[in-house]
């Protein structure tokens, strides 16, 4: 990689970075705060049979991609992408915001999954803020990498195998698989699929990147000290992996882990991940030296097997939580304070644990 400029590691040294974080936590918190009580600390209620589920309030595709060329002609500092198309020719798109390519450079992926889009819903709000004076001069000092929705045809059920078993209701069902029913995030060294092929050619070897946030959702019932979880993290768990790209990822998840526990109504395991370089967070790391974290949401938008479905109730508080994950990050890379992070709370961050949901 090119030479890149010192910064200091104390974040104290940075003094708008407190302020902004701390901005940043307040306006969540508050959010959060309006809401129902039952939202706090992620005990939305999950689908249970009754609960609402309605996919029409989920940007559709063409809505996703209306939006994204808004911004790209609204916002100077962005650059809208295609990187390639899915099995059924949809566009798949890179929000770039590369300001100087010596800076450090991070990447979020979202929605390898097709069924996991509320971390969609943040990063397009990520955007958004980008755009606006909320984050400062921030791009002038990090490079931020966006692909919104990998998997757009299992995001809009338009796929080669039945979904009659979902349970949500709306416009349209979403399934985890792509169109004929691969599952991408197992696809990272063969690369079979069109979509993984994509990422890989026209980001991840084509960019000089040195962390990646990869979202995910997972069930509802996972939990952390007897307390329902607002989502998981983890680094790569692969022996494969350089100790100093580990050692960044883990520093990564610091940042995260801070930001979003320490909202009150954040509650972080650790997820309990294989160490097959099949996916992205083991095999990323391994293949091009970047710095990973998975972070996997409470919930699914859609699923055939119901603990796994979230009612639409904790949308706000999850959207909130990716955007205070992707903030945190940016933010952190910017000032420097990355390099400081402290990453002991990893050796006592208790593996998530299966919570029976009471009958």
């Amino acid at each position: 990689m090119p030479p890149r400029a010192s910064k200091a590691t104390d974040p104290r040294s940075h003094p708008r970075w407190g302020r902004r974080l701390a901005a940043a936590v307040f306006a969540v918190g508050l959010t959060a705060s309006l809401a129902p009580a039952a939202a706090a600390g992620g005990n939305g209620p999950d689908y249970n049979g009754h609960e609402t589920i309605n996919t029409s309030i989920l940007h559709t595709y063409d809505e996703l991609a209306a939006e994204l060329e808004k911004q790209d002609a609204r916002q100077e500092a962005l650059e809208l992408e295609v990187i390639g198309q899915s099995v059924k020719g949809r566009d798949l798109f890179l929000a770039k915001y590369v300001n100087d390519p010596a800076n450090p450079t991070i990447l979020f992926l979202t929605q390898q999954h097709g069924n996991e889009q509320l971390t969609t819903e943040g990063a397009l709000e990520f955007i958004k803020h980008l755009g606006s004076a909320r984050l400062g001069d921030t791009l002038e000092h990090v490079n931020v990498l966006i692909v919104p929705m990998l998997n757009p045809d299992g995001a809009m059920g338009d796929v080669d195998f039945s979904l009659d078993d979902y349970v949500a209701s709306g416009d349209r069902h979403l399934t985890r698989y792509n169109a004929v029913g691969a599952d991408l995030n197992r696809d990272h060294v063969d690369r079979v699929q069109p979509e993984t092929r994509a990422l890989h050619e026209k980001v991840l070897g084509a960019y000089e990147i040195d962390y990646m946030i990869d979202l995910h959702h997972q069930g509802t019932r996972s939990a952390r000290d007897g307390q329902l979880v607002s989502g998981s993290i983890l680094h790569p768990t692969t022996p494969e992996v350089d100790p100093d790209v580990l050692e960044g990822s883990k520093r990564l998840g610091a940042v995260v882990f801070d930001a979003v526990d320490s909202t009150g109504w954040g509650h972080l395991g650790k997820y309990a991940g294989g160490d097959a370089t099949t996916i992205s967070r083991n095999g990323v790391a391994v293949e091009y030296g970047i710095s990973t974290l998975l972070f996997e949401m409470r919930g699914m938008s859609d699923h055939e097997y119901e603990p796994y479905v979230l009612g639409q109730k904790s949308n706000g508080y999850l959207r909130q939580q990716t955007l205070v994950t992707l903030e945190a990050a940016v933010q952190s890379i910017a000032d420097g304070s990355i390099e400081s992070a402290d990453t002991s709370f990893w050796d006592t961050l208790a593996e998530q644990e299966w919570m029976p949901r009471d009958e």
